[in-house]
């Protein structure tokens, strides 16, 4: 191509935007494509039901959200977003007792995600040189196997078709991407794909939340116990803005949360290992009904091992490697995912050889969530499982018990926990964290007593009706 070198983003969701604000370093325009209609303000979108849930932004991809588009921090948290810091802002029930809330190593930023959405996307459009067409929808790529030159999409209100010219597509549409199908017209065969489905279903209500006095609460969560040998039930509330609570209840194969409001309390009190989440919401305000998903299975699609791939394209995010929600890393992972790419363009620039460098360097960006996710899933029963991947199908016990050590011992002991907030927030790699002094950390082992009941403070204990809990 001659002249301007142009970008087309596929998918204006939060990876899609801050794919579109890294690559305009690097170009002249991008364009970026959705199938939606963009709302004005921080409204869901129809494409994006899973939306509704609970979705964290942990510390290690608001720091690279923030390095694209500074400010974006300090708009959301003007907007009513929490920053909430990790641990000491979170009361967790995890498979190894209650958390100790030791000092801020990490934290989270908590908003709806229609929130982040909007701002994160109105953030990115502030540049001039990106530019939006909504209500489009991606038909194909247009080019060979070698290179990709453009895509062809029709305007779903006139039912034009065209072709963008691009020097580089990004594929950026998530779980439903269509570049599997894309790939085979170009005579590319099909990636290696794997996937770990336990079945999870979300429900999700909104509460109006109660005053607390000094204005914050934490993040609270109730985890599954895989080693217990039942389904995996769990339960998450997370302060929003506009005085609200949004809680998200999930449950593997055959501990399915209900979708009527009496089946969610229930649920919060009885089915999840402690009940604590559901008194918090006891005779709140619901401010919406219970609303369910479906979508959560784990799904990794290996492009980054394709023997052929066509110069000028990229897949990122869910499109190439789509989590289980209840882990919190999808957005997470994206970011590192665009930081990764941003690497290779500043190695590369936008040569042949570029997409196929990005692939591998996405892989690797996003392994330490995949494995997080992936491992904890597979101990559920009725899990499915389809992976060639022996770090998953050969495992003698061993990582297991390993990350078991790990887990359990960073409840009581600050080092530890430090090593795995860093994991958790996807601020550090598994590689990064092993050091000496978190092997001195583990040897020592816990150091503090174990917590019998939620460690909720004065203030934060006072939304409770009377009752026995431990103040921490």
């Amino acid at each position: 191509m001659t002249g301007n070198r142009r970008a087309v983003v596929l998918g204006g969701g939060f990876a899609g935007a801050l794919t579109s604000s890294m690559l305009v370093r690097y170009v002249d325009d991008v364009t970026v494509i959705d199938r939606d209609e963009y709302p004005h303000g921080p409204e869901l979108r129809k494409g994006v039901p899973q939306a509704r849930h609970c979705h964290i932004l942990w510390s290690g991809g608001a720091r690279i959200m923030e390095s694209l588009l500074p400010g974006t921090t300090d708009r959301l948290i003007a907007a009513g977003a929490h920053r909430i810091g990790i641990p000491n802002g979170l009361v967790s029930y995890t498979a190894f007792g209650w958390q100790h809330r030791f000092p801020e190593t990490g934290f989270t930023l908590a908003c709806s995600r229609a929130l982040l959405d909007w701002t994160v996307r109105d953030q990115a459009l502030r540049n001039p040189r990106i530019s939006v067409l909504d209500r489009t929808e991606a038909l194909e790529l247009t080019g060979t196997a070698e290179r990709v030159t453009g895509v062809r999409v029709r305007d779903s209100a006139t039912g034009e078709e065209r072709v963008l010219e691009a020097d580089i597509v990004v594929d950026t549409t998530g779980r439903g991407s269509a570049m599997k199908r894309w790939l085979g017209g170009l005579g590319i065969a099909a990636p290696q794909e794997e996937t770990v489905d336990t079945g999870m279903v979300y429900a999700t209500r909104i509460f109006r939340a109660p005053e607390t006095p000094g204005g914050t609460f934490p993040l609270v969560s109730v985890l599954a116990d895989s080693r217990q040998g039942g389904p995996g039930r769990n339960a998450v509330l997370m302060p929003i803005e506009g005085d609200r609570w949004i809680v998200t209840l999930s449950g593997t194969r055959g501990g399915e949360p209900p979708a009527d409001a009496a089946g969610f309390m229930e649920y919060a009190r009885e089915s999840v290992r402690h009940p604590l989440i559901g008194d918090l919401i006891a005779g709140l305000e619901p401010l919406t009904a219970v609303q369910r998903s479906r979508s959560t299975v784990n799904r990794r699609l290996h492009y980054d091992r394709l023997a052929a791939w066509p110069a000028g394209l990229v897949v990122l995010g869910d499109a190439a490697t789509a989590f289980n929600p209840v882990y919190g890393h999808g957005m997470s992972a994206a970011a590192r995912s665009v930081a990764a790419f941003e690497k290779q363009i500043q190695l590369r620039d936008l040569d042949p050889g570029l997409g196929r460098a990005v692939q591998r360097a996405v892989a690797k960006a996003v392994d330490d969530a995949w494995m997080l996710a992936t491992s904890g899933d597979v101990n559920y029963p009725h899990v499915e499982v389809d992976s060639r991947d022996p770090r998953l199908t050969d495992d003698d016990g061993t990582r297991r018990r390993d990350s078991d050590v790990m887990s359990s011992v960073a409840t009581r002991n600050r080092e530890v926990s430090r090593a795995a907030v860093g994991l958790m927030t996807l601020s550090a790699s598994v590689a990064e964290i092993q050091t000496p002094w978190l092997l001195a950390a583990l040897r020592r082992g816990f150091e503090v007593p174990a917590l019998t009941e939620p460690p909720l403070r004065p203030e934060e204990l006072a939304v409770l009706p009377a009752r026995s809990c431990a103040v921490g």
